[in-house]
Formats: C-alpha cells, structure tokens, sequence
C-alpha cells in the first residue's frame, strides 16, 4: 500500500488537474456561445440564398457556368476542416475518419487536400496523399477569411486540375453531438425549382446574367457554412471532453481521499502498536 505522503501528493496533482480542465471547460463554453450564434446565423443566409438561386434558375432556362460542368471524377480535391487545438475528445479523429472514408476511393496521386486547422495538417502530413495548401483560421473567422480557399478550389476546378471538390466538416448538431460530413461542394448541382418556388422575385439585370455572377458566392456562403458549423462543434466537443475530465478528476480525487484515510489510519494503528510494544518491553 501507498504511503499517506505519496497518496496526499497525487490528490493534490489531481486537484490541480481538475482546476486545468474545469477553467479550460468555462473557456471552450464561452467560446461555444459565440461560435454556435456564429454558425446558427449563418443557416439562414445560406437558406435565403438558396431560395433566391433557385428562384433564378426557374427563370434563367438551360444554363451554362464553369462551376456546373459535369465531369468524370479522377483528380479529387477535400477541403477537410479540423480542429486548431487538442484537449477536444473524439473530434479530430471522427472528422479525420470520416475524410479517410472518402478519400480511399481514390488513388493518392488522384488526390488534392486543402487543409483548414494544425490538427488536419498534423493528421496529412504522415500518409501519401499531396497536401495542396493548408491553412489556420483564428477564432474570430469572417466571411472574408474564407476567399482564399474558394478561390483556390474554384481556380482547381475551372482549370480541370480537378474534376470535383468535396467539404469534410462536422456539423454542429448540439454542445454534446456532432456529425462529420462530407458534401460536393463543385460541380454545384443545377438549381432546380423545388421547396422555394413559391417565392417571388425581381431581377435586374436579366435572371440568367445574375445567376451566373452569383454562382460564385453561392459557393464562398458554403465553404462559410462549413467553416462556422465546423468551429461550433470544435468547442462544443471540447466543452464536453474538459466537463467528463472535470468529472473523473473529482472521482479520482474521492477515490484517492479514501485511500489517503486508510493509509493515515494504518500508519496511526501502526505507530500506536509500537508505542504498546515498546512499553511492553520496558515491564
């Protein structure tokens, strides 16, 4: 058995840990709010937008855009968004998998990856597949913080480096659940008239026209989608990882308190016993 001094000392290492994971816990719920109001506001931009394109391409007929080209699919581009940090439980593995999924389909020399996050160019950097370009976005993301990679996919696309590009994200469930997906970001699929055509809008210029313009923004809204949903379910996961280590650290800690009081307690019982034995002796 454990002395009580080496038994006291791991409660207090312990306790530390629990202070760690607990302030981690307060930050990653702050940051939690702000990404999830990011991401919930963003969901409807996305719908209206949506809702306008189809809308557009009720009236703009048979179409023709680079980002509609239809190709067969041998060069393959993911933009694959991970975690900047650790400490976030299963995240990064169950987004790394779900990429790994895909991917497999393809031969690594068919594949292109651009990279969002240190935990997904950490994760690339040890398998055979040609990291295109990586990047790290801070906390505080914008719209604006997006252009760089759709201009990278789309100038892939439009160029036939690549005969399609896939998002890998988890999207942003709730604080305790997330879900890895994989969506097709290009070729877009053509708009078709569908649950928006009741909506009614006036165009200038002609319908066809500003399709065609607002093609490309209807792809930067994705990628933004993708990034904030992304960033939700990050702090969202390490909100849950740190509140299970607060957990466990307080279980150990009482787990160790009751080892430390049978320690003290026999250490007690065995001082006492000399002190009779010794008496006993001087008789």
């Amino acid at each position: 058995m454990a002395s009580a001094k080496d038994v006291r000392r791991r409660i207090r290492t312990v306790k530390n840990i629990e202070k760690l994971t607990n302030a981690m816990k307060m930050v990653a719920a702050a940051r939690l709010r702000k990404a999830q109001d990011r991401a919930l506001a963003a969901r409807p931009y996305a719908q209206k937008m949506a809702e306008v394109m189809t809308n557009l391409a009720s009236r703009a007929g048979d179409i023709e855009h680079p980002l509609l080209e239809v190709r067969k699919e041998t060069n393959v581009a993911y933009v694959i968004f991970g975690a900047e940090r650790g400490l976030a439980g299963s995240f990064n593995s169950n987004v790394m998998n779900r990429a790994m999924a895909e991917i497999r389909e393809h031969s690594p020399e068919q594949v292109r990856l651009v990279l969002v996050g240190k935990k997904a160019v950490g994760f690339f950097r040890k398998r055979p597949y040609q990291i295109y370009a990586d990047t790290e976005i801070g906390k505080d993301v914008s719209f604006a913080d997006i252009t760089r990679i759709t201009r990278l996919v789309r100038g892939m696309f439009e160029n036939g480096e690549v005969d399609a590009v896939y998002l890998v994200y988890a999207k942003f469930i709730t604080a305790m659940r997330q879900e890895p997906v994989a969506t097709r970001l290009l070729p877009m699929t053509k708009p078709e008239v569908g649950e928006f055509e009741h909506a009614e809008f006036i165009f200038e210029p002609d319908p066809e026209l500003l399709l065609g313009a607002l093609i490309p923004k209807y792809v930067d809204t994705q990628v933004y989608q993708a990034l904030v949903e992304s960033q939700a379910s990050e702090q969202g996961a390490r909100m849950s990882a740190m509140s299970a280590a607060t957990k466990n650290a307080g279980e150990m800690i009482d787990n160790l308190t009751l080892v430390y009081n049978k320690a003290r307690q026999a250490a007690i019982t065995k001082e006492i016993t000399e002190i009779i034995g010794g008496a006993e002796a001087q008789k």
